[in-house]
């Protein structure tokens, strides 16, 4: 609690000199006796005794509208959360070449298993550099011999990194195969798309009644179109040619960072009834395609030969798309004036009904 006007308080230096002038002997009328001998000798009932609480009533009554007047009242803190985000669309291969063995901080991972570990890193942060895009619109799109969109994009990201764990390498040879090409022309759509999505999606909020719970998406703007594609191998499916998806990515303002995964010594291990053997693998990596789709776009192309490697690529990324977040914080009032007001006319209304009744003088 608060007061509006503390300085009214002031006023109840007054109350010893109210107390003074209520409690001091004044002049009254008076029966005249022949002789008081007798009336002294009487006692005092506790009728007359009990009087003068009517004066410290009365004083109790002017503190509490004193206190009325310096108008007491609660305030509330409320905020506006404005969020101009990044609609981030990650674009992740997930093709049989994938199951190649990667480093992860001295721990051998097939390069996917590797990348949903940076990626899940890159949404949430962790405590090597990467803060987490907590007010960022994010969407995952997986291929391998076919696009799809894993996730749509969405502020609530444990969704998102359910699906992003529960993502797997094709088994299929009939599914295997790297459509770069229709992976970035499926995630520029999404992306072109984002921000009538998000307006469909609180229409149909408002139209069955139900609340925005998420405060973020109820204020989000999205400031800029970023896609991040990573990727192990060469465009060698899929009907869009690369560069052709780059330049529509361009036309509408989305920027491509491009991030290729490789290595000369790698190998993946396959078991067999005779043990474990570690069986080289090829590098397919179309290092100048990627280059030329990040640098069409705006973006960057970064090769990663390792978990420290991709790491860093993924927190220059983060470094570079920035998210700005606008909170506007305002007070508002409950004024508390009423209950103190309402008890000095409880007490004054007291006061007079026992000056009148009980405490009654004659004359």
């Amino acid at each position: 609690m608060q007061l509006y006007s503390p300085w009214v308080l002031l006023l109840l230096l007054l109350s010893p000199f109210l107390a003074y002038l209520s409690l001091r002997k004044k002049r009254h009328a008076a029966v005249r006796f022949p002789s008081l001998t007798d009336i002294r000798n009487c006692p005092v009932s506790l009728r007359l005794r009990l009087r003068p609480l009517l004066n410290v009533a009365r004083l109790i009554c002017i503190a509490l509208l004193i206190m009325a007047l310096a108008r007491p009242r609660k305030g509330t803190v409320l905020s506006e959360i404005s969020t101009e985000g990044v609609a981030i669309e990650v674009v992740a291969d997930r093709s049989g070449s994938m199951q190649t063995e990667m480093d992860y901080y001295g721990q051998t991972l097939n390069r996917f298993e590797v990348v949903k570990k940076i990626l899940a890193d890159f949404i949430s942060g962790d405590q090597k550099g990467l803060t987490g895009r907590t007010s960022d619109l994010i969407g995952l799109v997986t291929f391998a011999r076919f696009a799809d969109t894993t996730s749509p994009l969405v502020l609530s990201h444990n969704v998102l990194l359910e699906f992003l764990k529960k993502t797997e390498i094709v088994r299929l040879r009939s599914e295997d195969g790297t459509a770069i090409g229709d992976a970035i022309a499926l995630a520029a759509a999404r992306l072109k798309t984002s921000e009538e999505e998000i307006q469909e999606r609180r229409a149909r909020l408002i139209q069955a009644g139900e609340e925005i719970l998420d405060e973020q998406e109820s204020g989000f703007k999205i400031k800029s179109k970023v896609i991040i594609l990573l990727t192990d191998g060469m465009n060698n499916a899929g009907e869009y040619n690369p560069l052709q998806a780059a330049k529509l990515a361009k036309e509408w303002n989305i920027k491509i960072y491009s991030i290729g995964l490789g290595s000369t010594q790698a190998y993946t291990t396959i078991q067999t009834p005779l043990g474990t053997y570690k069986m080289p693998t090829g590098q397919n990596l179309d290092e100048r395609l990627l280059k030329t789709i990040a640098e069409t776009t705006g973006g960057f192309y970064g090769r990663a030969d390792n978990a420290k490697t991709l790491h860093e690529i993924v927190k220059k990324i983060d470094e570079l798309e920035k998210t700005e977040v606008k909170s506007i914080q305002y007070t508002q009032y409950a004024e508390l004036f009423g209950p103190w007001t309402l008890a000095a006319l409880l007490i004054l209304a007291l006061e007079m009904l026992a000056n009148c009744t009980i405490f009654r003088k004659i004359p």
